[in-house]
């Protein structure tokens, strides 16, 4: 796997660079393809040490990101967080391995796994169950008053048709305080 480390706010050092290859040299052993890529981004803000880490695959895309108060730690908690969601995609391919019994079969029907990912366990992740749905008319409005409600009901992000573009769009608040807008394309 390929390594590019690159820091904002902060000097990234050869001790540095060093750990955080070091640790996610943990998740070749995931992958068979030396072609692997991994983009790192280091940044420090008001002694916030953030590490955001992607792992582009042509069927898959892994992506983490973790902040705390210490670079190391945060460093540690990402590659947590991928490993995670690494043996979730290995699970759910493997099930649907043995679901439909061959591997061509996968391929057919237009789902077929990336083929850099390796099959090692066959350790079960829990089902995803809708607890609640909500239903709601979308009101037309714009951008400002989608954030006016968002605030006014709470939330951390809001569903509301745009005026503008006559399309569905989702406002959400950011952990830096400020807010994002999400559109179809």
């Amino acid at each position: 796997m390929e390594y590019f480390v690159r820091g904002n706010n902060i000097e990234v050092t050869d001790a540095l660079r060093d750990y955080v290859v070091k640790k996610l040299s943990r998740l070749e052993r995931y992958f068979d393809s030396p072609k692997a890529e991994a983009h790192v981004a280091l940044s420090v803000f008001r002694d916030v040490h953030k590490v955001e880490v992607t792992i582009p695959f042509p069927a898959l895309l892994v992506r983490a990101e973790e902040s705390s108060e210490n670079m190391y730690a945060s460093v540690d908690n990402v590659l947590e967080k991928l490993e995670r969601q690494i043996r979730k995609y290995k699970t759910k391919v493997n099930r649907k391995f043995r679901q439909d019994g061959s591997l061509r079969s996968l391929m057919e029907n237009g789902t077929a796994p990336d083929t850099d990912v390796s099959v090692m366990d066959d350790e079960e992740e829990e089902e995803f169950q809708v607890v609640r749905t909500k239903r709601f008319n979308l009101k037309p409005m714009d951008l400002e008053e989608a954030i006016l409600q968002m605030d006014l009901l709470g939330h951390n992000f809001y569903v509301f048709s745009n005026a503008e573009t006559d399309q569905v769009n989702v406002v959400y608040k950011r952990k830096d305080g400020r807010y994002g807008l999400i559109e179809p394309e």
